[in-house]
């Protein structure tokens, strides 16, 4: 029965061994397919260790502890950001000892990582090259000292929010400060007409006299940002804005050091440590020219300190036999500029805002107060109308056959208000009734004067007429040019105020659902000029992409490299970080593909101007596009708008040609 047992156990132990085999073949025909490594099956002095990189978030101490158990290592070569690491024994018997390893399981925080080590015939670490920085960079380490720094820090009180001495904001991957000026993030430049009153902190200015003394520099920053980064913060990859600040940029990294990437737009990428206390001066080619970026991350890739020598910290990252794993800490950089008083006239045109034609206006942003919500419907909405009126109007002739039939439906004597009328098409349908409407833009209502109906301009949010006077409202194409819900919701009250009790009402706002019971609206199919809902046109835009950025990854998530190595290999990561420029401000409205279906309800839809602007005798070439804001309405929406308005019940509600309507009566309960 003992005998047995053994040979069960021998069995079992066969069968491990076997499974390990086959992991470690796997690893290094992965090796060969992604990293060009090929292992042989001699013993030598070198091995690849697979599993064993940076990428793995193994750093180099426990990786040598582990391998230094059998035998003296001669060098050990981490390369940034790779799942393997490769090593060369003082002898051939401490290799053996070391391919023993295999199997070998290390702790990585919360994982467990296995080691798959197999032979390669040498380990070169003249392999990977120095690397030059960018041109024009310069990094100066040590350059205050720890008094100093402790100053420094002090003097940025995070708790003050004195806003005629400095401009504080928390952004989405950091905190900042300015001082001298305001960086704004929503145009990235600075308004060089409104400094700040308190100037730079006093505390800077012998570091800056020390900057010119030292030839860093030949004049002094007038302007200064401060950004405070916590473990796994970062800032995307950007350039500083050419026509914003002269060529010289000075940043002082304090309380922790981190990498900073550099990349050229070919593609050539530099990674540069940034130790604590040491200034980073940029100018000529690396200011204007390489992006430089921190990726979120709560671990860098970092030259490894010797104890003997603890100022072995240098910017190399390109020794990659001397490669460690660093925790970040909480990095503050002070980042001093001089701001530019005439344009920038750098040798990088293609890069230089100052030396571009001028980019069309971006998409203007949701609203996110009433102030905002009057400027984007004053720019997007009214205005616009302004301009486009006859050539709306002259696409505006042909009334709807629902509304129409409302309007038949009111009896004789009956008074009606069209609230948002524009060219004044349903003032006449019934001519038994007495119609009165209003407009925003003065050019529709002198159109309607000029057809012999009575109009006048008015708000919808505010109509010049008496209380509990009308039989009748109609609100056709304009609750959605509203640009928050309270203010949508402002139309539908001032509609109810309007009517007598009994009085209806009939609402007519764009639908998200141009298909609506597998019928698709006229909108959708129709590719003349005219649309169904009185608000569209023929004419195409291309959408405007929009700025994405991804959130980087923290220690389990460091990059391997663009083939993804690691996912043949347990336990590793991919990096596939993708930062694009920073978004500080709320959503950008998204520019509509006319006679498609909506992607979003907030949204700009183009107007291609024919026949040149109003007044104009001639048409331009190209024709100008013209931008209205709208808000589409989901299945619902305008009954959940309309319910909260008291003293009106919804008779009925339907769905017409891509449009929601209801139907509403005053019940007189206020």
């Amino acid at each position: 029965m003992e005998s047995c047992c053994e040979n069960v156990k021998a069995v079992r132990r066969s069968k491990e061994e076997k499974k390990l085999l086959r992991k470690q073949i796997k690893a290094s025909h992965t090796l060969l397919k992604h990293e060009g490594i090929s292992t042989v099956s001699q013993p030598t002095k070198s091995l690849v260790v697979a599993n064993g990189g940076l990428g793995n978030g193994v750093s180099r101490e426990q990786l040598q502890d582990v391998l230094g158990e059998v035998g003296e290592v001669e060098i050990l070569v981490m390369p940034p950001h790779k799942p393997y690491a490769l090593v060369t024994y003082r002898s051939e018997v401490s290799a053996q000892r070391g391919h023993a390893l295999n199997g070998r399981q290390l702790q990585r925080g919360d994982q467990i990582v296995t080691l798959y080590l197999s032979y390669v015939n040498t380990v070169d670490s003249e392999l990977w090259g120095c690397v030059d920085l960018p041109p024009g960079l310069v990094l100066v380490e040590e350059f205050v000292s720890p008094e100093e720094e402790a100053l420094l820090l002090d003097a940025i009180d995070w708790t003050s929010h004195d806003e005629d001495v400095t401009v504080q904001k928390v952004l989405k991957h950091r905190r900042v400060k300015h001082f001298g000026y305001e960086f704004r993030y929503d145009n990235n430049n600075v308004d060089k007409d409104k400094p700040l009153p308190g100037g730079l902190p006093q505390v800077c200015v012998p570091v800056l006299e020390r900057c010119v003394r030292d030839r860093h520099t030949e004049v002094m920053p007038d302007q200064l940002t401060v950004n405070q980064y916590q473990s796994g913060q970062g800032i995307p990859p950007h350039v500083d804005t050419h026509s914003a600040f002269e060529d010289l940029i000075l940043s002082l990294s304090l309380g922790a050091k981190t990498v900073m990437d550099f990349r050229h737009p070919e593609g050539r990428s530099v990674a540069v440590v940034l130790p604590r206390r040491s200034l980073l001066v940029m100018k000529g080619e690396s200011r204007y020219l390489w992006t430089h970026g921190i990726t979120p991350r709560k671990f860098d890739v970092v030259p490894a300190c010797d104890p003997k020598s603890p100022a072995a910290v240098t910017s190399d990252l390109s020794n990659h036999s001397n490669l460690t794993l660093s925790r970040r800490g909480t990095r503050t950089s002070l980042t001093f500029r001089k701001v530019r008083r005439t344009p920038c006239d750098c040798g990088y045109p293609s890069a230089c805002d100052s030396q571009q034609p001028p980019a069309p206006p971006s998409p203007p942003f949701l609203p996110r107060s009433q102030t905002d919500a009057c400027r984007l419907e004053a720019e997007f909405v009214h205005r616009v109308y302004e301009e486009i009126a006859c050539h709306f109007s002259s696409t505006r002739h042909s009334p709807w056959p629902r509304v129409c039939h409302f309007l038949s439906s009111l009896e004789p004597g009956s008074i009606l208000a069209d609230v948002g009328c524009g060219n004044g098409k349903y003032l006449g349908v019934n001519p038994d009734v007495i119609a009165v409407g209003c407009d925003r833009s003065s050019a529709l209502v002198q159109i309607c004067s000029e057809r012999g109906f009575q109009a006048f301009v008015s708000d919808a949010l505010n109509v010049p007429l008496r209380s509990d006077t009308c039989d009748a409202c109609i609100s056709i194409a304009v609750i959605h040019h509203l640009s928050t819900q309270k203010r949508r919701q402002a139309v539908v009250e001032e509609l109810a105020r309007l009517l007598r009790p009994g009085g209806r009402a009939l609402i007519y706002v764009w639908a998200v659902e141009q298909e609506y019971n597998k019928q698709k609206s006229k909108y959708l199919k129709e590719t003349r000029q005219q649309g169904p809902t009185g608000d569209n046109t023929a004419q195409d835009l291309s959408g405007i992409a929009t700025d994405a950025h991804n959130t980087a990854q923290d220690l389990s998530a460091i990059a391997t490299d663009a083939h993804n190595t690691a996912q043949d290999l347990s336990g590793i990561a991919t990096d596939c970080t993708k930062v694009h420029r920073e978004t500080e401000s709320p959503a950008k409205l998204s520019v509509h593909t006319n006679r498609t279906a909506f992607n979003s309800q907030d949204l700009l839809v183009p107007w291609h101007l024919k026949g040149g602007r109003r007044g104009g005798s001639q048409a331009p070439a190209p024709s100008p596009v013209f931008h209205r804001y709208y808000h589409v309405f989901q299945k619902g929406e305008l009954e959940e708008l309309c319910v909260r308005v008291r003293g009106v019940a919804i008779q009925r509600s339907y769905h017409d040609q891509g449009n929601w309507c209801v139907i509403l009566k005053k019940t007189g309960d206020r």
